[in-house]
């Protein structure tokens, strides 16, 4: 008979326990004072609804705030998306120019850098440089 009246006890213990919690979580939430959110002590079912609507709101709210936030980035990704893709272009017009107007024994220098791995040689003078092969002679250059 002891073992009877110590649950129910025990069991309001814990509905107490989980309101302080729920009202302390959320205040933290909302922003606001312990007490403008107080319930009652009392078991009702009305106190019961009154939390889940307040974790149901401030659920809303937090899921309002990060889909703000999602989408805020999404914006700024698709942004730098288009940037780079746009400076990945350029970059790859500048290549193909340079590819056009270097001599084939430039581009074998190159070539034989980068399977090395060793930085690029600095360049010939400007006055010593030798005219650009024609890029009809060239066999593996693309055309312009």
């Amino acid at each position: 008979m002891k073992s009877q009246w110590c649950r129910p006890v025990a069991m309001d213990l814990g509905v107490y326990q989980l309101r302080h919690f729920s009202i302390s979580f959320l205040s933290s939430l909302l922003g606001t004072e312990n007490a403008s959110v107080r319930l009652d002590n009392s078991s009702s079912g009305a106190s019961v609804v009154a939390i889940d609507n307040k974790i149901e709101q401030a659920m809303d709210l937090v899921k309002s705030h990060l889909m703000y936030a999602v989408r805020e980035e999404v914006e700024v990704l698709k942004e730098q998306i288009k940037e780079l893709i746009e400076k990945n272009s350029q970059l790859e017009q500048e290549n193909n120019l340079l590819k056009t107007l270097a001599s084939p024994e430039q581009l074998a220098q190159f070539q034989a850098q980068l399977q090395t791995g060793s930085p690029p040689a600095t360049t010939q003078p400007q006055g010593s440089t030798q005219p650009p092969a024609q890029p009809a002679s060239q066999g593996s250059g693309p055309t312009a």
